[in-house]
Parts: structure tokens; sequence; C-alpha cells
């Protein structure tokens, strides 16, 4: 039996992870979860999924949620702090952490720093923060498997491989909604229509991400930190069907890629069930059926925000932090309706250029990276 705490357990990878607990009760034991908002349904998931220990990152809601819950035997905690406790219970043996943001740093490293394995998918604590997290986690004998459809295809990819003989590896994009339209076309688009993605069901920041590929621009500087490799050896690709999740290339030519309908559901067991693999229950791929699978470059002078993200890499330091946390600024603004589409590049841009470079941030230099 595996003891797991899932951090962010009312958003889209969380409810997900609640679903495999659920289909594997005799392998998977829920211990602690948290929330940020959410009351009413992180109530139902106490009750259903007992869990010993809950954190609430906002104070109110953790006050809410003990009236709720009052007949239930349960720990209530509340703030960053409370997230942190949560994430260093003794008896847990591995975190999920899906928080969306850099509030899903701090307890990341308080989790390594207890030897709790995570299943990752918060790309933002590696973007932010990936040569402090990675280092401790060495240094700790902590395993961190990527949670990211991207990432887990390219983690089994290169299992059993050497990664000295990887050519590059390749990460693939949907294009998301508005694939194909040019900087006249995006100039008009709203919240509403960037939330419509053709594939994959996320949560709303995720989903802007994909329709700006700022996504693709974060999850290209988590894979320089996950796997070692210099910015020239991550490509991206457009594949509007999303089936191949992503490929290695190999020296000798060879590519090795990971295919599947687009579920999140198998990267999120993947993670947890490491190094095993489990049924899971679904429609699967059928290649008896006629599949068309198409492979396109990336429109870097209409989502600029790639282009933006090679060059955060390239500077490194605290330059990927402050191009995710201007991301985060202006998609909530983009979102509120505050600004348009193509703002949210322009904002980018200007925080990186107006940015005063630190140099081997520390922790708490990340933490208080002003924009």
């Amino acid at each position: 039996m595996k003891n797991i705490c899932i951090l962010g357990s009312t958003g889209s990878i969380g409810t997900q992870a609640l679903e495999i607990v659920e289909n594997n009760p005799d392998k998977l034991t829920v211990v602690g979860l948290s929330a940020d908002k959410n009351v009413d349904l992180m109530a139902a998931q106490i009750r259903k999924f007992r869990p010993a220990h809950v954190a609430m990152a906002d104070a109110a809601a953790a006050r809410a949620l003990k009236i709720l819950v009052a007949d239930v035997p349960v720990r209530i905690y509340a703030g960053m702090e409370g997230l942190e406790e949560l994430a260093t219970l003794a008896e847990t043996d591995m975190l999920l952490s899906a928080i969306v943001g850099m509030v899903g740093i701090r307890p990341i490293v308080a989790a390594i720093e207890a030897k709790t394995d995570i299943a990752l998918a918060n790309k933002e604590s590696l973007v932010c923060a990936g040569h402090i997290i990675m280092a401790l986690a060495q240094k700790n004998g902590v395993n961190i498997i990527p949670v990211d459809s991207e990432h887990s295809a390219i983690f089994q990819a290169l299992r059993g491989e050497r990664t000295t003989d990887v050519e590059r590896i390749i990460l693939t994009a949907s294009g998301g909604p508005f694939r194909g339209m040019d900087r006249e076309a995006l100039n008009d688009v709203r919240a509403a229509d960037a939330l419509k993605h053709p594939n994959w069901s996320m949560g709303p920041k995720i989903t802007i991400d994909s329709a700006t590929m700022i996504n693709k621009g974060l999850e290209v500087i988590e894979a320089h930190h996950l796997f070692g490799l210099p910015p020239e050896k991550i490509r991206v690709v457009v594949h509007p069907q999303s089936i191949v999740h992503s490929m290695v290339e190999y020296v000798d030519g060879a590519h090795i890629a990971q295919l599947g309908l687009p579920d999140m559901k198998l990267p999120i067991q993947y993670a947890l069930f490491y190094p095993d693999r489990r049924a899971l229950p679904g429609e699967k791929l059928d290649f008896t059926k006629a599949l068309s699978l198409k492979f396109e470059p990336p429109d870097l002078d209409s989502f600029k925000g790639l282009a933006l993200a090679y060059e955060a890499l390239a500077t490194g330091h605290s330059m990927p932090c402050v191009y995710n946390a201007a991301n985060e600024r202006a998609v909530g603004a983009f979102l509120a309706g505050k600004i348009g589409f193509l703002q949210i590049y322009e904002q980018i841009a200007e925080a990186m250029h107006k940015h005063q470079l630190i140099k081997n941030p520390t922790l708490d230099d990340i933490l208080h990276i002003n924009i």
C-alpha cells in the first residue's frame, strides 16, 4: 500500500488522481489533501477518501471547512505553513504536487527535505527553482517523476537508455485553439475563445498558457532541469492530434516516442505507481483504425512566448523565474478582461527587459522576484 498526499486535489490533475485512487483501493491510500478555496469540493473529498490531514491555502476557507466537516476526524491546516506541514507528513510515501504557480515551490522543497518522492505536475517550481530542487533531490535520494504528459513521455522514452546517447528531445505541442492564426487575428481573441482547448481538459491558467504556447516554453525550461540537457538539445514540434506525447531522438537516428490518447490519467497513474505499470480503464489507441499524424514547426512570430522562453533559458539565473512570474500576472489580467491576448507577450518581454539579473538566486531570491 502506498500512502499519497495530493497538493491541489480540487483541480484537474488532483481530481483525476483521486479517480485513480478510487480504482486502486488495494494499492493507494490518501493521507493528505490540499486546495486553495474550494471548500465544498474539499469537504466532499474528505468524506469520500478520509484523509487524516488537509490544508487550505486560504485561511478563511480553512475556517469554513472546519465547520463543514466538524463531524469527521481530520486535522485542517491553513496558509503556506499548512501546505508545508502537509508536505512533510512522516507517513507519506509520495507527494503529488498539482498546485498551479510559484506557490508550489516551498511545499516541494519541504517534501524533498523530508525525503519524500515527488510526482510533479507543478512545472513552475522547476522553471523558477530547478537548479535548487534537482540538486536537493539528488542530495536527499528523492525521485522526481514528471506528471506533465510531455515530460512523462520523455521520462518513459529514456528509461533504460543513457543520456549521453541522446541527440535531442522533442516536445510535442497541440498548437492550442488558435493554431494557424496570425498576429492580426490573435489581436481579437478573447478569454472565452482561449479556454476552448481542442484536445485537453485543463484548468483555466494552463489552458491559456496552451493557447499562447507559453505552456510549451515553460516545458522547455522544465525539461532542461529534469533531463540535464542544454537548450539546443530541446526542440518543440506542433502535433495537433496530441497522440505522440513527446519523443527522444538518439545519436544513431532512432526516435523513441510514447503514444496514447490525450488522457492525463495515464501520466498521473504512471507516476503514482512508478516503476510499475497498472491496468488503466478507458479507451485505448487503436492502430487498426484510420490514423493520421501530422507534425509542423511552431510559429514563433505569432506565438512569441516560446521564443521568449528560449531567451530566458539562455540567460539563465533569475530570468526564467521572471518569465514565469510575468506570465502568471499577465494571464490573470487577460482572464479578467484587463488586457488583450497579444499583450501577454508584451508584458513578459517588458518584465524580462527591465529585470536586474540575480546570479545563482537563492530560494528567498526566487520567492521575492519583483516584476
